[in-house]
């Protein structure tokens, strides 16, 4: 399946095109539901609904949203179709609930209860029927792209442990050409002799060539790579695929050049950090109000708990290393550092008490960082801050760990919707590839992707511990 770049951010061509369908779908259901409840008759539907297309298409986007947030578009998602129909249900639930506030909001969007619920039960099969369809196109042999390495060494051994993932994104990698002096490493089953040449070779069999050569001087075939490129194969280095396919940057594989000649990093400009800001405090205001009830009953169940302090301030690193204080609510024990030293949290921590392990699977105890955005210490989007005792080790152990620090960091971020929730060196590794993935290509379409994104997290509890 091809990836097209959408504003910096990489997405699978077919999940788009699933996208489109799937709205028209729903468009179609309202108005099947629509003209079945006024006996097909066009003018009675007029005069009872008023103008239905703008109507159904705002209902379908409205469910869309619901189906983002559940991750039906997800492109890892692995649900079986049990899977995706409960997901399904709840993304109905949640489309209900906010059209059920706009109706009453924007009277002119009513459809009507029986329209609505008719429309819905028309989509879920519909959807489901779609579904069946696409993942059964897309995993035919005629939609996979076929691609071919060149070098076999150490860039193509990391690219060899991908090759599950890339089963399932719809790639098949072909073979690995060995170039110049390089030892090979990767299984010799999977090399791949020319013969004729590269042109010949890649015409017959290849969509995609990928350039994994460390040392290209005088080894790579330059001019039959332009000829490969100019008849519409594509050639990509290493990097830049890995980055396109797992969205995330491999540190252990980039250089600085790499970095400097990619394009990406438009975070620094006028514009985005203005717009941004203005999102972050119109968003963090709404989110005060809404939020309030839930903060108010949270504060008041951690200190009828242990009756200890409700919330727990802590330094953090923010942009370009500039420590603050991150306000959260108090989930472990008044003791939970007593010695002084600053810890890693642990799979099911002992010091979480029983209202933090609740509030913690829901992140719920991140609410009051809405104050840290007000102040313009974080904004809602951006990478996870660290504490400034582990920052220390990292910077020193983690290659390009500083550059998450060109950005504000977030409540929430890409590695936190992308990687499960982790506390070791190897997981901080793991995250600051992702976040570099989000620095690099930084837009607000990516910030509205993630967003959305998290509210799978929270819905289904993910990553707490």
């Amino acid at each position: 399946m091809r990836t097209i770049p959408l504003f910096q951010h990489h997405i699978k061509a077919g999940f788009l095109i699933l996208g489109l369908v799937e709205l028209m779908v729903l468009v179609v259901a309202v108005s099947v539901a629509a003209y079945a409840r006024f006996e097909w008759d066009p003018l009675l539907v007029r005069e009872s609904v008023g103008p239905l297309f703008p109507k159904a298409v705002f209902f379908a986007l409205v469910v869309q949203l619901g189906m983002v947030a559940t991750g039906l578009y997800q492109r890892h998602l692995r649900d079986g179709y049990g899977g995706i129909g409960r997901r399904l249900v709840i993304a109905f639930v949640i489309a209900v609930i906010f059209l059920t506030v706009f109706f009453y909001t924007l009277p002119e969007l009513y459809l009507g209860r029986g329209i609505l619920g008719a429309a819905l039960l028309i989509a879920f099969p519909s959807l489901l029927a779609v579904r069946a369809t696409f993942f059964s196109v897309v995993r035919s042999p005629g939609m996979r792209r076929h691609v071919l390495v060149l070098g076999a060494g150490r860039g193509a051994e990391a690219l060899s442990q991908f090759r599950r993932e890339t089963d399932r994104l719809g790639k098949d990698i072909i073979g690995y050409v060995p170039m110049g002096s390089e030892t090979p490493r990767v299984p010799k089953s999977q090399l791949v002799e020319l013969g004729e040449g590269l042109c010949p070779y890649a015409y017959r069999n290849v969509d995609e060539i990928v350039v994994a050569v460390e040392e290209r001087r005088d080894v790579l075939p330059v001019q039959e790579l332009l000829e490969c490129r100019v008849r519409g194969i594509e050639v990509v280095d290493l990097l830049t695929f890995l980055e396109r396919e797992t969205g995330k940057v491999k540190v252990d594989l980039a250089q600085p050049s790499w970095f400097t000649y990619s394009p990406g990093f438009f975070y620094r400009g006028l514009f985005h950090r203005t717009f941004k800001r203005a999102i972050d405090l119109v968003g963090a205001l709404a989110l005060l109000v809404l939020a309030g009830p839930v903060m108010i009953a949270t504060a008041l169940a951690i200190r009828l708990e242990d009756g200890g302090p409700v919330f727990y301030r802590q330094t953090r690193a923010g942009e370009d290393g500039r420590p603050f204080q991150l306000i959260k609510f108090r989930s472990m024990r008044t003791d939970a550092e007593r010695m002084g030293v600053p810890q890693w949290a642990e799979e099911n921590d002992p010091r979480v008490t029983r209202v933090g392990a609740v509030i913690r699977k829901y992140r719920i105890d991140e609410l009051p960082q809405v104050l840290n955005i007000l102040r313009g210490d974080m904004s809602f989007v951006g990478p996870r801050p660290e504490r400034p005792e582990f920052e220390e080790e990292l910077l020193r152990e983690l290659p390009f760990y500083a550059e998450r620090h060109r950005v504000k960091p977030g409540l929430t971020g890409w590695a936190q919707i992308s990687y499960p929730y982790g506390a070791s060196q190897e997981d901080a590794l793991e995250k600051l590839q992702y976040d570099l993935y989000y620095v690099k290509n930084f837009s607000l379409f990516l910030d509205l992707m993630i967003l959305i994104h998290t509210a799978e997290v929270v819905l289904w509890g993910k990553g707490a511990r």
